[in-house]
């Protein structure tokens, strides 16, 4: 991330933009694993990233996120950021993450300023998540792919932090108990690894209290 001044809309946002440059790389990681030590795993992992985009509203900040569409192989019909599987000619997780969010939504990378990263997330169906947090400037224009997406929506970045929004629940899966980190958001339930990842958010930006 550069160090150059960054003219903000809200003072939420100038905050977090300041946090980020405070920080030190991320070294740890987290994943579908945690509270689930017997949960099975697909052996190989897939190297993808994905991009925490929170929009720079006058108002306060707000989280991007995608609804994907229901016919999808892996993780059909859930709320997810957007992003995908690291390809050959990416330099690294930003790129990804920045080539990912422009093919899926349509939001061109020149809204972008990259912060920083979250911990690396290992999911249980194989990948391995580089979580790239940036703010994104508006006004911009998205053209979601009909193929992956089925809605964009936006979540109050207040209501992620308040901890009164989630919840940790628990279904059954091959006959044993998982558990996992939810925010539900009227109509939209946010679970899983995007639940997750929002966590570590969390707890990244408790850091500003």
């Amino acid at each position: 991330m550069s160090d150059t001044e960054v003219v903000t809309a809200s003072p939420l946002m100038r905050a977090i933009h300041d946090l980020f440059r405070r920080m030190d790389p991320p070294t740890g990681g987290r994943g579908d694993l945690d509270g689930n030590p017997g949960l099975e795993m697909v052996p190989t992992l897939r190297e993808a990233a994905v991009l925490v985009p929170l929009i720079d509203r006058e108002e306060g900040p707000t989280l991007l996120l995608t609804q994907r569409t229901a016919h999808l192989a892996a993780h059909a019909g859930q709320v997810s950021f957007p992003g995908g599987g690291v390809e050959p000619h990416d330099d690294d997780a930003v790129a990804t993450a920045l080539r990912e969010t422009e093919e899926e939504i349509g939001l061109s990378r020149r809204h972008i300023d990259v912060l920083g990263r979250l911990d690396t997330y290992i999911t249980r169906t194989g990948f391995r998540v580089v979580p790239v947090v940036a703010r994104v400037r508006p006004p911009f224009t998205l053209t979601p792919d009909p193929y992956e997406v089925d809605a964009v929506f936006e979540v109050p970045l207040s209501f992620i932090l308040d901890p009164a929004s989630r919840v940790r629940e628990a279904r059954d899966y091959n006959g044993a108990l998982r558990h996992f980190w939810a925010f539900p958001y009227g109509e939209r339930y946010i679970w899983g690894a995007t639940a997750g990842m929002l966590v570590n958010l969390c707890d990244v930006l408790g850091e500003l209290e």
